[in-house]
């Protein structure tokens, strides 16, 4: 706690208005519009790529946003990784990253490791963050320092998640339960906040002394706006000569008490999320609530990679199986289990 002391002791004239000051500031509903508010994409002639439809950057950070979408987006990758056998020269590890950058940025790549003839013998994910596509359907990486490292249309096996304004990239599924994850997030904070600020949401200065003079305002003010951010609670002290009891005042405008709605949002969002994701419940950590039960998780397991995993991994296998340069190398094929009963 950072202590400060003020003192004022000037005295002036009495006055009759009263005054009152909000400390405040104006705050965007849709601050993260940057997300679907696009028409067509742009294409960055100095650096020679086209630019994703979405923060590439935005997408990594919001996979952090709260504990339920960052596990959720893990889990998905684990599911599907965890049925992986074999080709293409990988490992579980690597398919898993592969997977990861699949759910978190809605595509994702490999690229094939050639020998000294040309020819492909094995595969090897490449990072969504950093890939970017070009008008002649070449890819750049983008590295350090501005630098890129181009890859030919052919080196490429590009799978995307569908989006229906534009054909270039892909975007992931679970947008439609974004804003519902940073409202998640945001509900953590301004309760964390809310501890942090000494369990109130902020207080009413309340002045009603006539012998306040003007400067004694002013520098109360400033002395209020000053004691914001972490580490606030500065302390102030003020003398007002021949002052009235209860002439200054600071209420607090909520406490500990006050019913903010945070468990309701939280488990409203926590909802929204786990349907963004089109997981279901008992397999995304949710508890039950008091009364009710889940289903039997092994029938919800069976029902669920047969909808939502194994789907994947046969769209995975068709991408790379089928390319013109991998079908006719068998050792090169990729292969997950696609029984329902059991995974590998």
């Amino acid at each position: 706690m950072t202590e400060q002391a003020n003192t004022l002791v000037t005295q002036d004239k009495p006055k009759d208005d009263s005054v009152y000051h909000i400390d405040s500031s104006p705050e965007a509903v849709d601050a993260s519009s940057w997300m679907t508010s696009y028409s067509d994409l742009f294409y960055n002639e100095f650096d020679d790529y086209w630019e994703p439809p979405i923060s590439r950057q935005g997408l990594s950070d919001t996979s952090r946003a709260n504990a339920y979408h960052c596990s959720l987006l893990r889990a998905r990758a684990n599911y599907v990784s965890a049925r992986f056998e074999g080709g293409g020269g990988l490992t579980r590890r690597q398919l898993q990253f592969y997977c990861n950058n699949y759910f978190t940025f809605g595509d994702v790549a490999f690229l094939k490791i050639r020998n000294g003839f040309g020819v492909p013998v094995r595969l090897f994910p490449l990072p969504s963050m950093h890939l970017r596509k070009r008008k002649n359907g070449d890819f750049a990486l983008l590295e350090r320092d501005g630098k890129q490292r181009t890859y030919k249309a052919k080196d490429v096996i590009f799978l995307a998640q569908d989006d229906l304004q534009q054909q270039v990239y892909g975007l992931p599924d679970y947008l439609g339960s974004l804003q519902s994850s940073l409202l998640n997030k945001d509900a953590t904070l301004f309760r964390r906040r809310y501890f942090k600020n000494g369990a109130h949401m902020g207080f009413i200065f309340y002045a009603s002394d006539p012998n306040l003079s003007e400067e004694d305002e002013k520098k109360m003010k400033e002395t209020i706006a000053s004691s914001k951010g972490v580490g606030n609670f500065r302390s102030m002290f003020v003398n007002i000569p021949n002052g009235k009891e209860k002439g200054i005042q600071l209420i607090p405008v909520g406490d500990i008490a006050t019913k903010d709605e945070f468990e309701r949002i939280k488990n409203i969002t926590a909802q929204d999320i786990l349907v963004g994701h089109r997981v279901p419940a008992g397999k995304g950590g949710i508890m039950p609530q008091p009364g009710s039960s889940f289903p039997d998780p092994e029938k919800v397991g069976r029902e669920y990679d047969k909808d939502e995993v194994i789907p994947v991994c046969k769209l995975i296998m068709d991408e790379v199986n089928n390319d013109p340069e991998i079908i006719h190398r068998k050792h090169l094929h990729l292969r997950f289990n696609i029984d329902i009963e059991k995974t590998a």
